[in-house]
């Protein structure tokens, strides 16, 4: 098995899109609302914004007009992204307006975002470094606004029922995630921890959420999809495992397909002062 046998990135992103709605902290929005005062629309910088999921969902749970300005590396999402926010609408209908900018996210300053109300960003952290979070983070902060990062993973994964294997898996695919690519060494599933402690450095409130994903029979082919990509990032990080890898994939997948797997993935949500 191997990571090349899962979806191609921009398909996997809308597959998963409905499981990142539902596991959001709402909470935490409600929490920054009051924030997004002033002149009107409303500014929202959305980092690392993929095909949009994130701005989607939540432009549709704030008032008020709304500008969203979209950053990624890859063109074509950012298009799939701006396309996705058409005809989307403020949650009390007034109107939402989206721009996009292609490039290194993590090279913004804070005069960069300083128009902003709002800054966030969904399943975008754990593909950092740490001088990369503390890049982010020192932008957020000199900007002066609100910082809301979604969805960021953990590493935990429970499954029912449980395997003997699944607890190997889950300590290869952590380390995956915490391997050097180029000469950046990402954080994985450390991640929201190291951003969450960069904005207290610099005196900034923290507050954090638990918000996993929890497939069931209802999120089967999420299920398998996820599973063979976390599978083979695993096996990729250490070879040895692709052996017994073949038939814990046979029965995980089995079972989802037959509706008798349930998989928790954690994630971690996290607002900066809100």
């Amino acid at each position: 098995m191997t990571v090349e046998e899962t979806l191609p990135f921009a398909d996997w992103l809308r597959l998963r899109e409905p499981a990142d709605a539902s596991a959001r902290a709402q909470d935490l929005v409600d929490a920054v609302r009051p924030r997004l005062t002033g002149a009107a629309p409303i500014i929202v910088h959305d980092l690392g914004s993929g095909t949009g999921s994130m701005s989607r969902w939540l432009a549709t749970r704030l008032p008020g007009p709304q500008h969203w300005v979209l950053y990624d590396r890859d063109p074509d999402l950012l298009a799939r992204a701006a396309e996705g926010m058409a005809g989307v609408a403020a949650a009390d209908g007034a109107q939402v307006t989206v721009d996009t900018r292609c490039g290194d996210l993590t090279r913004l300053t804070a005069a960069d975002l300083a128009d902003g109300a709002l800054v966030t960003a969904s399943a975008l952290l754990d593909m950092l470094t740490t001088e990369e979070v503390e890049r982010v983070v020192d932008a957020c902060v000199g900007a002066g606004c609100p910082t809301l990062f979604a969805v960021s993973v953990t590493g935990r994964v429970r499954f029912t029922p449980a395997d003997p294997l699944d607890a190997a898996v889950q300590d290869a695919f952590n380390d995956h995630q915490r391997r050097t690519v180029d000469g950046r060494r990402l954080l994985g599933p450390d991640a929201v921890t190291a951003t969450a402690a960069a904005f207290t450095r610099r005196g900034v409130d923290v507050r954090e959420r638990l918000t996993p994903w929890r497939l069931g029979p209802e999120q089967a082919g999420l299920a398998a999809e996820w599973f063979r990509g976390w599978l083979g990032a695993a096996c990729e990080q250490r070879p040895e495992l692709a052996d017994p890898a073949r038939s814990y994939a046979e029965r995980r997948l089995a079972d989802a397909a037959a509706g008798r797997l349930a998989v928790l993935v954690e994630h971690r949500d996290l607002l900066a002062g809100g």
